[in-house]
């Protein structure tokens, strides 16, 4: 055995050597590599989860109704469409309807007018103003996909569409030029059929209705009057006018129709049948009106139709499509226009053709 280490005697025994403790790091400052103390996790952000949440629940119902909105206006006519404050959804024969029945009346009523003081009326279907039920229907069909729209639908919202109203302006001035003729104070010249003679009477210059300033304010009048059910009387422009028959024109007519037409009877026939017009009969069917500067001769058919009677009746004519059928005023002016401008006997009786296909 080797040999054995001594026991050291029992005494005091030195202290033990300890790591010595680094300095703390200045403030403000740390070490590399160290984590910093005392700064908290972050919390799980579950305000956002919330929104998220609600935002998906939001866009759900937007889509479930706008579902509903497309199934309630799957009609012809979108749900909630008005014209003029009148809802006429649905199909597209119920939506013409509902705008007959509501405007139809509006709309063929004559406007009340006043020229220079007079008043006098205009009926729109002979002034070319009218209200397209199928047309304003025609635009305001068609499904509409804007969710707004379609959403709105469920609320009541209301989704408007024009009324179509559109306007011939030639016959509306066409029917102004009419009313020039009968109301102002200017005197067109005419020739006036007494008994056994024509008589000729001068125009003269004098307001009249000015027809370019007119149109504008008779369509927005027509436009009021079935928009609202009625409309005040609208006071019509005028001009100082000159009558639209000289001198000139006055003679002409004198000489080539009113004088001979009341010169003797003129006779008409058809089918072995015949009538004469003469002095106390001519004056209740004849008058000339001005037409672009010049007079024409005119017929009252009415007056003509009370004069000839049942003369006729029996009478057929072949028309140019081969049907057959009475003789009308038509006819009998026709044929009375040619016999009135005759010179001779022969010239004076004028015949209607009954075969005229």
């Amino acid at each position: 055995p080797g040999p054995v280490a001594p026991v050291p005697p029992p005494g005091p025994q030195p202290p033990k050597q300890t790591r010595p403790t680094p300095p703390a790091p200045p403030a403000g400052k740390q070490t590399k590599g160290a984590k910093p103390a005392g700064k908290p996790a972050k919390p799980a952000k579950k305000g956002r989860s919330k929104l998220v949440l609600l935002g998906g629940g939001v866009i759900a119902l937007v889509g479930v109704a706008y579902g509903a909105g497309l199934l309630l206006n799957h009609s012809d006519v979108p749900k909630g469409t008005t014209v003029l404050g009148v809802d006429i959804s649905g199909s597209r024969d119920e939506a013409v309807n509902k705008l007959e029945k509501a405007f139809g009346t509006r709309a063929a009523t004559p406007l009340q007018l006043s020229v220079g003081g007079k008043q006098v009326e205009l009926k729109p279907e002979k002034a070319g103003l009218t209200l397209d039920a199928q047309t304003t229907v025609r635009n305001a069909a068609g499904s509409d996909y804007n969710p707004v729209t379609v959403i709105g639908t469920l609320f009541g919202v209301e989704r408007t569409a024009d009324a179509v109203m559109p306007v011939d302006e030639e016959k509306l001035r066409d029917a102004l030029q009419e009313l020039a003729g009968s109301a102002g104070s200017i005197t067109e010249a005419t020739i006036k059929f007494d008994t056994g003679k024509a008589v000729a009477v001068p125009g003269k210059a004098g307001e009249g209705l000015d027809v370019d300033g007119s149109v504008d304010l008779v369509r927005k009048a027509f436009g009021a009057l079935v928009g609202g059910g009625k409309a005040a009387p609208v006071e019509l422009p005028v001009t100082t006018r000159e009558p639209t028959i000289n001198q000139a024109e006055l003679d002409r007519a004198m000489k080539e129709f009113a004088e001979p037409a009341m010169a003797s009877p003129a006779t008409v026939k058809a089918g072995g049948k015949a009538l004469p017009f003469g002095a106390r009969s001519l004056p209740k069917i004849l008058s000339m009106t001005a037409v672009d500067g010049r007079l024409v001769e005119k017929y009252d058919l009415e007056a003509l139709k009370a004069t000839y009677g049942n003369t006729f009746d029996g009478v057929m004519v072949t028309r140019g499509t081969g049907a057959k059928t009475a003789v009308t005023p038509e006819d009998v002016a026709g044929a009375l226009g040619k016999a009135l401008k005759g010179k001779t006997p022969a010239e004076r009786i004028a015949v209607i053709d009954t075969n005229a296909g």
